[in-house]
């Protein structure tokens, strides 16, 4: 296995963050309790266009899904990865084929076979990094307990 240090490079987060409009979410799910929909749902709440490949469902986030990457109507900027490491190889080929500018795998999403296909085609690649946390993290919307409280002050409110 190589080292994944190579696939979480600072600067091309939060290049990717910043320039970002549309991300395709492989393996996203219509179930609200899954790690998956949290990820698309926060990513839409900020301004992102978010497209989901899921064969196994017509519509989530209010937004049609796509049987594959290749059924996709235009280009997208990153495809994020949910799915088992094994099916990494032909994600990464599509994502090429596509034009796609960026594959992003989410914690666990470890192929060196589908990294090597991903970089060999020139597409930026993070490899075991969640999209939600960097952006929380580099776009100054974390709190401890992963989202935006909206407060500024640690002083208590209410039972006085």
């Amino acid at each position: 296995m190589t080292d994944l240090a190579q696939y979480q490079d600072v600067t091309t987060i939060q290049r990717l963050l910043h320039t970002a409009k549309t991300i395709a979410i492989v393996g996203l799910s219509s179930n609200e309790l899954r790690a998956s929909y949290f990820v698309g749902y926060y990513l839409k709440r900020h301004g992102y266009q978010v497209i989901p490949v899921n064969p196994r469902e017509t519509e989530i986030l209010g937004e049609r899904s796509y049987a594959s990457l290749t059924d996709l109507p235009g280009p997208v900027d990153i495809v994020n990865v949910f799915r088992a490491p094994a099916a990494l190889p032909q994600i990464a080929q599509e994502a090429a084929s596509i034009g796609a500018g960026a594959l992003w795998c989410q914690f666990g999403v470890i192929n060196d076979e589908g990294n090597r296909i991903a970089t060999d085609a020139g597409l930026d690649l993070i490899v075991d990094r969640c999209l939600k946390i960097e952006h929380a993290r580099y776009v100054g919307r974390m709190h401890w307990l992963g989202f935006n409280t909206h407060r500024i002050t640690s002083v208590r409110t209410g039972l006085q």
